[in-house]
This record gives C-alpha cells, sequence and structure tokens, in this order.
C-alpha cells in the first residue's frame, strides 16, 4: 500500500489529508486543519513575515506528525493565499528554508481543474453541471458536460478575504453586506456566459460544508445529509444576517471556526446560486486535496 500527506495551504485554513492507495483506488485515512487565517496577514499584497512564520509553525506541526506514522511522502501545495500576492516566491522560499519543504503554488486554471477531479472521481458530482470552489481566498466556477470541462475561470474572492477586506467588526453590517454584495455581483458578472442555467450545483470547500451543517441543523435533517434545495441556503443567509444573539449562537453551535467568514461565505454562495438559477446544492466530499493526489501523486492518464 502507497501512503502520503497532502497539504493545502489556503487563505483561512491549512489542511493534511493523509491519503492511502493501491492502484487506482484510494482511501482518506484522516485529516487535520489549523485555521491559520492566512488572509489576515496579507496588507498591500504583501504576505507579512508573521503570515510566513504561521505558515511554517504549521506546516512543520503536520511534518512531525507524518513522522510519527513512518510515512516519508508529504506534498505541499498553496492556493489564493500565495498565489495573490506579490512576495510569492520570498514566502515559498522562506517555507522551504525554515521547513525543508517545498511548496507548489497552484494557478487559478489548475485549482478549478483538482476541484472538479477529485469532486467527480470522488463521486460528488453528476455528469453534467456547474462546480464551485468556494475558498478562504478565491472561488473556482466549472462548468461541465458528460464529465469533460467546457469553461472554468478562478475569481479573486473568498470568504475570509472578503471578510477582512470589507468588515469591521464580527459580522458585516448592513453597509458592509452591500458591499461584499456588490462586488459578488461584479465578479461573478464576468464570468457567468450570458444565459448560463444550472439547476444543480455541486459545491466544494469549507463555505459550502458549513452551510451544509448549517441548513442540516436548522431543518432538523440527517446530519450526514449532502443534498440541500437553494431555498434553504437563501434562507439561512437572510435568518443569519440578522447579526443578532440568536444567530450568534447558532453559528457558534454549528460552525465555530466559521463564525467570521460564514456570512461572506453565504453572500459568494447565494450570488451563484442567483446568476445561474440553481435548484439543488450537493456539497461533496472530495475536493481539490483528491485532485491533486490524482493528477500529481498516483498519476496515470485516465486522470489527465
Amino acid at each position: 500500500m502507497n501512503q502520503c500527506g497532502i497539504v493545502d495551504v489556503g487563505s483561512n485554513t491549512i489542511r493534511l489529508s493523509i491519503y492511502q492507495w493501491e492502484g487506482r483506488n484510494f482511501k482518506l485515512l484522516m485529516n487535520k486543519k489549523e485555521m491559520a487565517g492566512l488572509a489576515g496577514y496579507i496588507k498591500n499584497g504583501v504576505l507579512s513575515d508573521s503570515g510566513i512564520l504561521v505558515a511554517c509553525r504549521v506546516l512543520s506541526g503536520f511534518k512531525a506528525l507524518l513522522a510519527n506514522f513512518s510515512i516519508d511522502r508529504l506534498y505541499v501545495f498553496g492556493t489564493a493565499s500565495l498565489r495573490n500576492i506579490v512576495n510569492t516566491e520570498e514566502a515559498v522560499d522562506t517555507i522551504q528554508a525554515v521547513t525543508g519543504l517545498g511548496v507548489e503554488v497552484l494557478s487559478g486554471a489548475d485549482e478549478a481543474a483538482f476541484s472538479f477531479l477529485g469532486a467527480t472521481v470522488g463521486g460528488g458530482a453528476p455528469d453534467s453541471g456547474l462546480l464551485a470552489d468556494v475558498g478562504g481566498g478565491s472561488t473556482e466556477l466549472v462548468a461541465y458536460q458528460d464529465g469533460g470541462i467546457t469553461w472554468g475561470c478562478s475569481l479573486p474572492m473568498g470568504s475570509l478575504s472578503l471578510f477582512t477586506k470589507h468588515v469591521s467588526g464580527l459580522f458585516p453590517t448592513k453597509e458592509e453586506r452591500k458591499t461584499i454584495k456588490g462586488q459578488v455581483r461584479e465578479e461573478l458578472d464576468k464570468a457567468r456566459a450570458a444565459g448560463t442555467v444550472c439547476p444543480h450545483l455541486t459545491g466544494v470547500g469549507g463555505t459550502f460544508r458549513a452551510a451544509a451543517k448549517l441548513c442540516n441543523d436548522l431543518s432538523g435533517a440527517d446530519p450526514d445529509n449532502r443534498l440541500i434545495p437553494a431555498g434553504e441556503i437563501h434562507q439561512l443567509y437572510k435568518d443569519l444576517k440578522k447579526g443578532d444573539q440568536d444567530t450568534l449562537r447558532q453559528i457558534l453551535k454549528s460552525v465555530p471556526d466559521r463564525v467570521h467568514t460564514i456570512l461572506p461565505g453565504l453572500t459568494i454562495l447565494t450570488g451563484i446560486l442567483n446568476a445561474y438559477q440553481v435548484e439543488t446544492v450537493s456539497v461533496s466530499a472530495c475536493g481539490v486535496r483528491e485532485g491533486y493526489l490524482l493528477r500529481r501523486v498516483i498519476g496515470g492518464n485516465q486522470y489527465v
């Protein structure tokens, strides 16, 4: 059996997934995440030394964890947290010097393709439709038909980057929500093909998982339910934007690590639902890390 660890250095979280595989079949053995919040360390497009050291600390911890399991293959990639800064090379070089780990910085196109590959091969998406990966620093959209990508894009907005840029408190005010909504609409207008309608959306990433958990908790559905009507997500956003004590309690009960980013993330999510007239959302258990595993690690012509 082959084993390895894959780390996704994101804008909001740094996640380690440990996999085991034989041939084309893989199994997730363990997930571990750290809420590093790297987007909060970016000012004027520069990731600060403090932010770089936060990444180094987390990656060193993950490296030590794998050593305890006697797993010597660790792959690290960065997304918007390292892609959308002006000191990418400095950050990557410092991480390698401190931790001994090389970091591959994915392009927006690669991130979208890996998310699609992970979701579809992992069984989380139908043969045709729209896939969205709402991360902390960027949002990837992929339209596909009969299992093949027809178009895709990466948008420079995410749940944490919108919070950091526009929100002064814990919850966005009415004016801040309006500003966030305007940016979301502007970015989606750039991406959307005129008249495109996708009744079903496959969602990847922490915002989708958090939205599904909140919807399931509020409706009393099975906690493992991954198929959410779009109307429930719209109602969730409407309820949460009140920002009152009941809202805070519900978020802290269901998704405490998303307390500050859930509303900006839901603004992106509902914007996508509106733009593509989505009726149902399925939340995929697999995404960019599984796609990276298949394409970069396992390889094979079936994934090209």
